[in-house]
């Protein structure tokens, strides 16, 4: 498939594509600008444009929003203008979170990405004209690339995977998608094993610079409340952390065991998209298990069984309240969800077999006993139950935790470095 083909498939696609916007924004709540002029790269971001020449970082939803944290950070504390860009409503509600003091000088600016048209992106590179353009972690549009390239903005995929099925992916498509990747001036991957795929896949000489992810720290007022938190219950606590489509119904069936029995900890779930809170909340009464709701502010008490995590932008309150933490999205074919803020807190991880996402993250973090895997919910919640009954070898992996940590911090440092020519 050439540029052309794919582009005319995408055009016709289209109507299809906002269809399945539409109704995600209806079913997720917030504002998704499906038809607004930024979509279509016409418009300026809300409430102004970043001063001239900003570093343009997309971050496409909630987990690269938060991936990109400790870069935009070190641009911001450079002093140098940014743009971010997102497709989701819920990674731009992030970003406004994060980066609100930003946004209130007016040294940070958020919009949409443009749908990848070549009218559009031709527009968005002439309304913002970045000095360059650095896609976190696997955002790949060849026009979006061929527009830069039109432009003469140099693009950086930055703290980049790409699994097995992306590269096969990336094969299926073609001459279109070897010429976006062999379009990049910069590929700084998490790992040798991406790196690798990368250049299969066509792009040019990559470069392992590490896992941004790594150099994340935590709010230090959410982790002395969280800690805070865990000793006012006076209860072992289990985060079943980051659940999604098809993993709420059997850890709820595995909770509704283990509160049946004397001595239960206090589970959390924490459901991973918004949309799907209400979804959670009537599966624990279902259950019959009692339950808090943390955005009523409900403090639980000996009677309750689970506390349900139904707010945003708190994971650092949630895993520093917790003696162990399930990290799922790994219980279904879906690739997983990141471990690495849990280990940031000392807690020890329990992760599913299903870890495409995080391969390396997750192979590294169990050899280093930071983590176990375990086959499906039941018994990764009977997992949990004996890491709460056996302290010392809880603290033992709470410890090689939070070494596995630190001794892959310097991602950030290491990706400013390979991109410094751009930032002067």
């Amino acid at each position: 498939m050439n540029r052309a083909v794919y582009t005319l498939a995408l055009r016709a696609l289209s109507p299809l594509l906002w269809l399945w916007m539409a109704r995600r924004a209806r079913r997720a709540g917030g504002e998704w600008g499906v038809f607004s002029a930024e979509r279509f790269g016409r418009a300026g971001a809300a409430g102004g444009l970043a001063p001239s020449r900003p570093v343009w970082v997309h971050a496409v939803s909630l987990g690269e929003t938060r991936a990109a944290q400790p870069l935009v950070r070190a641009l911001l504390d450079r002093g140098l203008p940014v743009l971010l860009t997102h497709m989701t409503a819920t990674g731009r509600a992030e970003g406004g979170r994060l980066y609100a003091d930003a946004i209130a000088r007016g040294q940070l600016s958020q919009a949409w990405l443009p749908y990848d048209f070549p009218g559009a992106v031709r527009h968005f590179f002439e309304t913002h004209a970045p000095r360059c353009g650095l896609l976190i972690e696997r955002e790949i549009w060849p026009n979006l690339l061929a527009g830069a390239r039109a432009a003469r903005v140099p693009m950086a995929l930055v703290s980049a995977r790409f699994s097995a099925s992306s590269l096969r992916q990336a094969r299926r498509m073609g001459k279109v998608m070897r010429e976006a990747l062999a379009g990049l001036d910069r590929v700084l991957a998490q790992t040798a094993q991406d790196a690798t795929r990368l250049a299969e896949a066509g792009a040019g000489a990559p470069v392992v610079t590490g896992n941004l992810k790594f150099d994340l720290s935590l709010p230090a007022a959410q982790v002395e409340a969280g800690r805070a938190w865990r000793q006012r219950v006076g209860r072992p606590v289990v985060a079943v952390a980051s659940t999604r489509e098809g993993e709420d119904a059997p850890f709820v069936e595995a909770m509704a065991r283990a509160a049946a029995a004397p001595g239960a900890p206090l589970f959390l779930l924490i459901p991973r998209h918004p949309q799907r809170f209400e979804e959670a909340a009537g599966r624990l009464a279902a259950a019959g298990l009692r339950y808090a709701r943390r955005s009523a502010g409900q403090e639980p008490d000996a009677g309750t069984a689970v506390l349900l995590g139904d707010t945003l932008g708190e994971m650092a309150f949630y895993y520093a309240a917790s003696d162990v933490a399930i990290v799922a999205g790994s219980f279904a074919p879906l690739g997983g969800q990141n471990q690495i803020e849990a280990c940031a807190a000392g807690v020890p991880v329990i992760v599913g077999p299903h870890t495409f996402n995080f391969q390396q993250a997750a192979a590294d973090a169990i050899e280093a006993g930071a983590a176990r895997r375990e086959p499906d919910p039941a018994q990764a919640v009977a997992a949990a139950l004996r890491w709460l009954q056996d302290d010392a070898a809880r603290a033992a992996a709470g410890r090689a935790a939070r070494r596995w940590f630190d001794t892959h911090a310097g991602a950030t440092a290491r990706t400013l470095q390979a991109l410094a020519p751009w930032l002067e």
